[in-house]
């Protein structure tokens, strides 16, 4: 199981991303879009995620991902169980998800693109 040690170490240097507290959930934003949202007992991370891909993945993948709450469902956002993926999967999730909210030139230099 990944755990906020491994989600801090997975944001760790990416131009642009922060890390706040809001009404007790740690959230990791980049300026005023959160792209990772940990749940209260860090069980579960609400994370960026296309909504035309949601579905698929819902359905291939229903031990992992779980459909977001009825108040996010109309945001590209998805609900993560962590004690189902390891750390690469969780790192390519983040990546994925910090890409959506910066620059495409921000993402592009990160990568070495």
């Amino acid at each position: 199981m990944v755990d906020l040690v491994d989600i801090r170490a997975a944001t760790e240097g990416l131009p642009r991303s922060y890390e706040v507290v809001v009404r007790d959930r740690i959230k990791f934003r980049v300026g005023r879009i959160v792209y990772l949202a940990l749940s209260r007992d860090e069980t579960q991370l609400g994370i960026g995620f296309p909504k035309e891909e949601r579905e698929a993945a819902l359905a291939a993948y229903p031990d992992k991902f779980l459909p977001p709450s009825k108040a996010d469902e109309r945001y590209q956002w998805i609900e993560v169980d962590l004690a189902a993926i390891d750390e690469t999967e969780l790192r390519e999730l983040i990546l994925d998800a910090w890409r959506m909210c910066v620059p495409k030139k921000v993402a592009a230099e990160y990568f070495g693109e």
